[in-house]
């Protein structure tokens, strides 16, 4: 399995991120199924979601809150 790191990112409406990967793929990665889970329900906050920016190797949040790429990549849909 190939890993692909995210190189650019943008939040959208309904827990939606846009994210461009470094083989360039563009991708929608849907985080709602995962705001139940304690270490990202901050997240449920529009206003925290929005903070959503590249770290080196993924996408990360407002108080270090972040994603393996992995699980980015691969629970996304091309567009």
């Amino acid at each position: 399995m190939n890993s692909y790191y995210p190189i650019e990112v943008t939040p959208l409406q309904q827990y939606q991120l846009l994210i461009t990967f470094d083989n360039n793929e563009q991708r929608v990665f849907d985080m709602a199924p995962y705001l139940d889970d304690d270490f990202f329900t901050p997240l449920r906050n529009p206003s925290i979601f929005k903070t959503a920016k590249i770290n080196p190797i993924t996408v990360e949040w407002a108080g270090g809150i972040d994603m393996c790429p992995d699980e980015l990549y691969y629970n996304s849909k091309p567009i």
